[in-house]
């Protein structure tokens, strides 16, 4: 955990981590600059708390965190991602 959070998360592994999220349907252009976020945090900082989706600058996009972007369903689905990101590196 401590080497993902110097050297960050490699871009195409991150943006292949929410591949599937974003195929699962049609998209908005808030939703896509929503995880692109995500993927810009995970690339600088290796891994993610979910409960960063609810602080800046994610909440600068929608004040209600994800919520004001997805179903939450798809809140779900993001935050079992972010899940699973960290429990990979902690392995």
């Amino acid at each position: 955990m401590f080497i993902r959070s110097l050297i960050g998360l490699d871009r195409e592994a991150a943006k292949q981590a929410f591949s599937q999220f974003l195929s699962g349907g049609t998209t908005t252009a808030n939703q896509v600059e929503f995880v692109n976020m995500i993927v810009e945090y995970l690339t600088e900082h290796g891994v993610m708390e979910p409960k960063l989706l609810y602080e800046s600058p994610f909440t600068d996009k929608s004040p209600r965190g994800p919520e004001g972007v997805f179903s939450s369903v798809q809140v779900d689905q993001l935050v079992a991602v972010l899940t699973e990101i960290l429990e990979r590196a902690a392995a």
